[in-house]
């Protein structure tokens, strides 16, 4: 599955483009291998959590 194009920061009211946001592991049961999250380079707040075990 490819990244969003962009997304939209609740915190810091920025648009980031999706290959712009910071990926991090997520938190709790999902596999990171799988699952990462997306989180604002501005403000670290987190943006969206995307599957991606088929990059």
């Amino acid at each position: 599955m490819p990244l969003p194009d962009t997304l939209e920061c609740d915190t810091c009211e920025t648009e980031v483009a999706g290959d712009e946001a910071i990926r991090r592991e997520t938190i709790g049961d999902l596999d990171p291998m799988k699952w990462q999250t997306l989180c604002c380079p501005n403000c670290g707040n987190r943006l969206k959590t995307v599957f991606v075990g088929d990059e």
